[in-house]
């Protein structure tokens, strides 16, 4: 039976609002499971999806290099940018309007204890979306994320994944670039990656997308490959 996950759409947000609204969750469901462990009962842990997004903000991950923010705090004004060092794994990245970000609030024992499995689940459901559109993506050997044209010289990053787990629950997620002014992204070094592309559905079709119409198809494809029923 398909484990039932909750969906909820918190539209555009503050970053700092979108934080710390993940992390209550977070921190609800992790002090559930050690109640399971003292209580030795079998709690139910709660299970969310989450589409947002921000305006323009970026964000240092643990491993990440302040150095590749290459805006000072006025640029950052001039740009009406915010900045924020968090607690997902890897480096730098842009989260803006028209970029579809995505925080799965999954508890992995409820469906696979393996964080790689995870990562690349969540890659396969933005390349079957980008599928829908005519798009081949891939990933790229040694790189989370999603890419077009993986195996050349033209290699461009059109999604962006960094994730915290602890104790099998995961938050954090994904940056999808669907209308994304990629302009920002001149103003880091994006992942610490300084010799890539960055791209977004827009750029690559030569139109708008309609945002609704992507979060239904990126939806059913993590649904599918989850064995989740979203409610």
């Amino acid at each position: 039976m398909n484990k039932k996950v909750k969906f909820v759409d918190w539209g555009l947000i503050d970053y700092q609002n979108a934080w710390t609204k993940q992390e209550e969750i977070f921190d609800k469901t992790v002090a559930l499971k050690g109640r399971n462990r003292t209580e030795n009962t079998e709690i139910e842990t709660p299970n969310y999806l989450v589409f947002c997004e921000h305006p323009h903000v970026y964000t240092l991950g643990k491993s990440g290099h302040p150095e590749n923010l290459l805006l000072d705090e006025e640029g950052l004004k001039n740009k009406q940018a915010t900045y924020y060092k968090i607690n997902r794994g890897g480096d730098i990245t842009y989260h803006g309007p028209g970029q579809l970000v995505g925080y799965p609030i999954l508890d992995l024992d409820n469906f696979f204890t393996d964080i790689h499995l995870y990562l690349r689940t969540l890659e396969e459901a933005v390349i079957l979306t980008l599928a829908d559109y005519g798009i081949n993506a891939d990933r790229y050997p040694g790189y989370t994320g999603v890419w077009l044209d993986a195996d050349n010289e033209k290699a461009r990053k059109i999604c962006a994944l960094g994730v915290r787990c602890s104790r099998w629950v995961t938050m954090h997620g994904f940056a999808f670039n669907v209308n994304a002014d990629l302009d920002y992204f001149k103003n880091i070094v994006p992942c610490g990656i300084d010799d890539k592309d960055v791209t977004s559905l827009e750029r690559e079709l030569g139109r708008k997308l309609n945002m609704e119409e992507v979060k239904e198809k990126l939806k059913h494809h993590i649904a599918i490959l989850f064995e989740m029923e979203l409610v």
